[in-house]
């Protein structure tokens, strides 16, 4: 059961999922821990002084990256004044499909670390400008 306030746009069953496949927020330290959790950090080839940065790895646990799609989209819709949406909404407004979706994955990062941060008490709701509504 999934109880307290969530941000406007992430259902209910959406976020006792994603709870689900975490089970424990605290245990990750850092952003790149959570992120690398959904497999939502790009992949990296690096050589000396160079360094080229690839499409996502997809390392991670699939089912957390679909959750998180999921909720990008509603996102877009609910919370046009969410910052990571903010930054993407001419591609998202755009006509390029593969580009949206790079887009979405965008926000789906920066979004499964927002929603980590707030899970451990790092930020607040009003810092991400995030509306939440109550069950």
């Amino acid at each position: 059961a999934c109880s307290g306030p969530r941000p406007k746009g992430v259902g209910a069953l959406s976020q006792m999922q994603l709870q689900s496949e975490v089970l424990d927020w605290h245990s990750y330290t850092n952003r790149r821990k959570i992120a690398c959790l959904a497999g939502m950090v790009p992949s990296e080839w690096s050589t000396g002084d160079k360094e080229r940065r690839g499409s996502i790895t997809k390392v991670g646990v699939p089912a957390i990256r679909r959750i998180i799609v999921e909720m990008v989209w509603r996102m877009v819709l609910f919370q046009p004044q969410y910052k990571p949406v903010q930054k993407w909404q001419e591609v998202l407004k755009g006509p390029n499909p593969a580009l949206k979706k790079k887009a979405v994955v965008a926000i789906g990062r920066q979004l499964l670390v927002d929603l980590w941060r707030l899970e451990t008490g790092r930020v607040t709701a009003q810092e991400l400008n995030l509306i939440m509504i109550e069950d």
